[in-house]
Order: C-alpha cells, then structure tokens, then sequence
C-alpha cells in the first residue's frame, strides 16, 4: 500500500479509519492531492469522485442521511470550501453527520496574493458544531540546524531534540483536533470541519507510515429522564382534556409501534403528523393542511389545545404553524436530545431525551386522564375532508394536484421517496401516502439547492428503489447532480414542470405581470430531455392524464438505466385549482356544526 509522505495526510486518514468512516466524497483538486491519495489507495475507504463540490456535499448528505453513519468530503483550497456551505447548513439543522476536510495552503502564502486562497478558518462558524484548524507540519530541510544558526545552541544535538520537540507537539496538537471533530460529529449528529494546511511537494509517496495517531474513545453517557420533570408532566397531562402531538421529520420505523397504539387510542389525544414524520396509523391526522385550511374562527378556537407535544424535525404546513401562533397552548412541550426551537412562541418544557425513553417512562405511569370527546370530534372532520377531498379530485382538469395524485398512488411498496422542496413536498402533504414508504426531504434548510443530488446519494447508499419528485427549477438549479457514474439503474425522477416557480403564483402578489413572472415565478420553457440524453437516463414525458396513466404502469419496472418522467402541466391554473381546493373541502351547511 502506498500513502502520501506528508504526516499530516497521514494522520487524518488513520483516524478516519480508525474511526469507521467508510464513505469518502472527493472533489478534484491539486491541494487536496495528499489526501487523496491516501484514501484512494487504501480499500476500506468507499470513495466517489464529484466535480462540483456543492453536489458533492449533497450527495455525501444523501449517503450519510441513509447509512446513518459519518460521511467525509474532501476539496481543495479556495472557493471550492465555499460550495459545501449549503449542505453544511442542511446538515446543521436536520442532525446529519459530515465533515468536510478542506485542503488549505501554509500559513505565510495565506493574504499575499497567492492564487486560489481564501480565509478557510472557521469559515462555517454558524452552521457548524466544531471547527479544527490544523497546524502544518514542519518540512524536513527545516529540522536540521543551518550554519548561521549553529551559534544560539550549545551543539547540534540540542537543536535536533528542539526541532523534534516542534514537530510532536504540531502531531500532538493535530490528532486531538482531529478526535475531537469525529467524536462530535458522531456523538451530537452533525457537520465539523478540519482544515487541513498541506505544503509542496503535495505527490510524493511512501510505502510506510510514519505516524501512529492515538484514538481517543467516544465517552458516551446514558441519558435518563428527570424524574420531577417527568411527573410534572404527568400532572398536567391528567387534567387536560385537549393534547395535541405534531411529528415533524423522522426517520422511518423510529418510534416503537406500541407507543404509536397507545396515543392513538387516547380519547383526548390528536396527532397530527406529516408526510416526513413516516408516522402512519387509522387514528392519526395526516394531511394536516386538509383539516386547518378550511377552517372557520370558531373551529379554530374549539382545535385549540391545552398541551401541545412535539418531536421530529421542521414542521412543513405554515398553516398549522399560524394556527398554533395565533391559538396558542397552555403548554408546549418538545421531545430532543439536542435543541428545541420556540417555533410557536410558548415553549414551556423542553425534555432531553429520545422520543422512545419519554414515551416508554411515560406512557406506563399514566393511570388515568380526563374525559373527553376532542378525538371523536375531530375525526368527523377528518372523514368529512377525505370525502370532500376525493370528490374534488373527480372533477379538476390535469393540473399539479392531479399528477401527484396519480403518481403517489403509482410508487411501488417498500421503496424511497425523495422530495424536493417547494411545491414538491407541500403538494404530497395534502395526500395519505402508502405507509410503506420511506419519505425524505431536506427540510433543515428547505432550500431547493441540493434536492437531485441529496437523493442521487441516497439511492447509491440504500439498497432499494428511490423515487424522487421534484419541481423544474430545482431540477434545473441542482442539474450538476446528474453529473455523476455512481446512479443505480432503478434511480427514478419524476420532474413536474409547469415552466417556473409555481409555488410564488400562490402566495401573495401580483400576478401575470411582466415582473412576477421574470423575477418571482421565473418562467421558461426548458426541458429535462437534453439532460436526460447527455447522462443517458432513459427519458419520457407526459402532457394530459391519459399519457401519465400508461407512462406510469411501466415506470417503476426494472429498466438497464435510470429514468426520468417529466410531466407538463399548465402554468397559470395550478394555482387556482389548489386554492379552490381548500374552499371545496368546506361543507357550507354541516361544517360548523360538526364540532358542535
């Protein structure tokens, strides 16, 4: 085996070994050269080769957020760092483990002109949990004592044992930095990032190691919840007679069944859950839009809970968000072992512990609650809405929701689903999808930045089929994605294309004018069949229902190339028949009374 002859390269690829990072993303680049080297030349490293670094990241997210496990991203020196900041910051938020080894020139060539340098330390100071700057190594010529200096030292072997003395505490110094950056990205699920100083000659090799790095143990303590905090809990859990719990984002099967059984059947209990919370039981409310939107002043007052308990990640509905601003619970508690943001301006407890620990101390200490009918109520509604809403579906022309209606209903069992941000995920929202899915979407950030590539890296982690459902400009914004040999053949994408940003011809604004649609709704009249060609994915498109219904027998079947869907529907009436949708799910003569 050969290795680069830099110490410094050395040690960062030990202790990535040493540390189980099996997953190596690696830009190319000339800076970066030590690096690459050592990780390419060793076979317990999985490596993959992406040219544009924010892909990179994404891919590298998509892996990680799948393996469950710490991938590592490797660039060069410069503004190449800068291209991961995107999925770094999704990365931050949505409690995925990366860390970026970031090559970086010397010290004194850093301010002075040199090319293709910028200030690389900390440069993700806020969305980042820890940052090792490295120290370089010295250079070989520089430890033997030069003849001008032989006068300050007593004899040359004084000077040899200082030089030493140097160089073991930059190793030292290096490998804690090191250990400590793994450790947390392991420990609290998130980015780090190491920059890593290398100097020329970045080619040279050796056949040995010339270094030994010390692991220092991941030190993990068992939480335990806090007996006071937990029976304060359960004394306001007995008396209200309204308990409303909202999951956010969760990976899928992560809460135990029988927990899921015991909430269900809690006669003052509603959860409501959304498409990423993976969450699926008869007696929950998915779809959570479906049920706030229609709702009258009244309703929403009689909704209004006395406990509010959250856990998962970011919530998509803003409408359930303005809800719980506006009629705010007694109590909100939130269930996380890390943070708990204040997104609806009453947090009141935030408990330190998994999901599973809270419900398992729990559940099995309530011994009574206080009668109530705030289920029974709500789940007329919820009958109400889906009646309502599979009339409307009945009679609407081909549109953005009648295409999500077919195609959600089409993907196979037991596959993945990847979607992408904007229209994508919040037109899913409004359906119950098949529970044996696996939903995704990179809701730390909601950005639309790196959907393609964040679901290309999940479909070469997973061993199953992904689907990925996204909107034409965040397909074309993250094309680069599509650069890449790593695609498996049961790869599907499936981009809705309704010439621009339909989500903006929604929200508020003025509409159809020269302005709105060059500089908020983007339109064009791109295609996705060029790019389909150029990275051989075998390409059809759909214009009317009826193409899409045959188009989609044959999708999902097994193909020697991935395949893309694309899917025209009319720019200037998706967003009325959306809107309207809202306004039919409203019964005009029984709606109020039946939360009466």
């Amino acid at each position: 085996m050969v290795y680069s002859k830099i110490p410094l390269a050395q040690t960062v690829v030990q202790l990535c070994k040493l540390k189980n990072i099996k997953h190596i993303v690696i830009s190319p680049g000339s800076r970066n050269a030590p690096l690459t080297i050592g990780f390419t030349n060793d076979d317990f490293f999985t490596c993959y080769s992406i040219v544009d670094e924010r892909c990179a990241a994404f891919f590298g997210l998509g892996i990680a957020q799948q393996t469950k496990e710490t991938v590592a991203m490797i660039c060069t020196s410069g503004s190449a760092l800068l291209n991961y900041y995107p999925a770094i910051s999704e990365a931050f938020y949505s409690d995925i483990p990366l860390v970026v080894l970031s090559a970086d020139r010397p010290k004194h060539l850093i301010n002075v002109g040199d090319g293709q340098t910028i200030n690389q330390k900390n440069v993700f100071e806020n969305h980042i949990l820890y940052s090792a700057n490295l120290k370089l190594d010295l250079k070989d010529e520089n430890k033997l004592p030069q003849k001008e200096e032989l006068p300050i030292f007593k004899n040359l072997e004084n000077k040899l044992e200082r030089m030493l003395g140097l160089q073991q505490g930059i190793q030292s110094f290096n490998e804690t930095e090191i250990n400590t950056a793994l450790n947390l990205a392991k420990l609290k699920k998130g980015p780090v990032h190491i920059n890593v100083p290398l100097d020329e000659p970045l080619y040279e090799l050796t056949e040995t190691l010339t270094v030994k790095p010390k692991v220092e143990v991941l030190d993990i303590k068992p939480i335990k919840i806090d007996a006071t905090e937990l029976d304060d809990c359960l004394d306001e859990w007995y008396v209200a007679k309204r308990k409303m719990i909202l999951v956010g984002v969760l990976e899928p099967n992560s809460i135990e069944q029988q927990f899921l059984e015991d909430l269900a059947n809690d006669d003052g209990v509603l959860v409501f859950t959304e498409t990423t919370s993976n969450l699926h039981h008869p007696n929950f409310f998915p779809s959570i839009d479906k049920i706030i939107a229609p709702l009258s002043e009244e309703e929403l007052k009689d909704l209004q809970p006395d406990i509010l308990l959250t856990f998962g990640g970011m919530i998509v509905s803003k409408k359930v968000k303005a809800f719980l601003r506006k009629h705010k619970p007694k109590q909100h508690w939130h269930i996380d072992e890390k943070k708990a943001y204040d997104t609806f301006f009453c947090l009141t407890k935030h408990i330190e512990v998994s999901p599973n620990q809270f419900f398992s101390a729990f559940i099995s200490k309530i011994t009574h609650v206080a009668k109530s009918n705030y289920f029974e109520r709500w789940s007329l509604i919820k009958k109400h809405r889906s009646k309502k809403h599979l009339e409307y579906i009945k009679q609407i022309p081909f549109s953005d929701f009648l295409v999500f209606n077919h195609v959600l209903k089409a993907i196979p069992n037991k596959t993945i689903l990847q979607l992408g941000n904007s229209s994508a995920i919040r037109y899913a929202q409004l359906f119950n999808l098949n529970p044996s899915l696996e939903v995704f979407c990179n809701r730390g950030t909601s950005g639309i930045d790196g959907s393609t590539s964040t679901a290309i890296g999940c479909s070469v982690a997973a061993n199953k089929q992904t689907t990925f459902i996204t909107g034409d400009l965040s397909f074309f914004y993250d094309s680069n994605g599509l650069w890449n040999s790593y695609i498996p053949n049961n790869f599907r994408i499936i981009v809705i294309n309704n010439q621009g940003g339909g989500i903006f011809r929604i929200l508020p604004g003025h509409k159809n004018t020269d302005k709105f649609e060059n500089y908020f709704e983007t339109t064009h009249h791109l295609t996705a069949k060029h790019l389909s060609d150029m990275y051989s994915f075998e390409y059809n498109k759909a214009s009317n229902e009826t193409e899409l219904s045959e188009l989609l027998k044959e999708f999902f079947n097994e193909s020697n190339s991935p395949k893309l869907l694309e899917i025209f529907t009319p720019r200037t009436e998706n967003d009325s028949i959306l809107t309207v949708s809202y306004t039919h799910l409203r019964d005009h003569e029984t709606g109020r009374n039946l939360v009466c």
